[in-house]
């Protein structure tokens, strides 16, 4: 039977949610403790903390902000902002993440992915894409500092061959931040997830794009991913963390209090 993981996400600004579309024209979402709070006590089986600008910026989430989130949920959580040394991920585990998440830091010193799973296991890094799907090359690529509009730049990578690297690199958990259909609720890029699950065996979650049960349901089925990850729907109460455990549960598949 098929697992389904259920992924609530806070992307922070100044440790204030915020929600955009197509990760442009942010909105305030609320208070990031009450949030978390909420989703916890909903029965999200994971809370993942975004700090969006502290790459372009040059900094790290906030080691501190992060013990007083963990101080009110009781779920795992997973940080990541800015994340770009031994050093930082360390304090970070010692507030209390249970997983950090590397994406421009990745792609600026691939090497940290390495030394990061050689210093705490695989089982503790994931690795976030910036996926932007380009229609006059037919093509996706990988795009960094994503959280602010004027340093977000496209890389070298085309999507697929980012996805190789890592998974050579033993990474065993990658987050695919589908840019086209961020914010916008008509359902994710199936066909990506698709492409990306063909080539990697590892935990792929899927972001960006859901806006009603079917598709989270579409996403398990379809491009047999472990994760989805959802934020606006969640923020604006379109969907309810308990009523989609219990649809997909009701579809066939397996979720965690059900």
């Amino acid at each position: 039977m098929m697992r389904a993981k259920i992924i609530a996400c806070l992307d922070v600004k100044d440790k204030i949610v915020v929600k955009g579309t197509k990760f442009r024209e942010h909105e305030i979402m609320g208070d990031a403790l009450a949030l978390a709070k909420r989703y916890s006590e909903a029965g999200t089986d994971e809370l993942v903390i975004y700090d969006i600008t502290a790459s372009s910026k040059g900094e790290t989430v906030d080691p501190e902000w992060i013990q007083s989130i963990k101080a009110v949920i009781d779920v795992p959580l997973c940080v990541a902002g800015g994340i770009a040394s031994i050093e930082s991920a360390e304090k970070l585990f010692a507030s209390g993440a249970d997983k950090i998440s590397l994406n421009s830091p990745a792609l600026a010193n691939p090497d940290l992915v390495d030394q990061l799973i050689a210093r705490f296991g695989a089982d503790k890094i994931v690795v976030g894409i910036d996926s932007y799907f380009d229609d006059a090359r037919n093509d996706y690529f990988v795009y960094t500092l994503t959280g602010d509009e004027a340093t977000t730049q496209e890389t070298k990578w085309r999507t697929l061959d980012w996805v190789k690297a890592l998974k050579e690199k033993g990474v065993k958990e990658i987050v695919v931040n589908m840019m086209n259909q961020d914010g916008v609720r008509d359902g994710y890029d199936i066909p990506q997830l698709q492409k990306i699950r063909a080539i990697y065996d590892g935990a792929l979650v899927a972001s960006g794009g859901a806006g009603k049960l079917p598709h989270f349901l579409e996403a398990y089925q379809e491009a047999q991913v472990d994760g989805t990850l959802s934020a606006s729907a969640f923020h604006k109460g379109i969907v309810d963390i308990a009523e989609l455990k219990e649809y997909l549960a009701k579809a066939g598949l397996e979720v965690a209090g059900y």
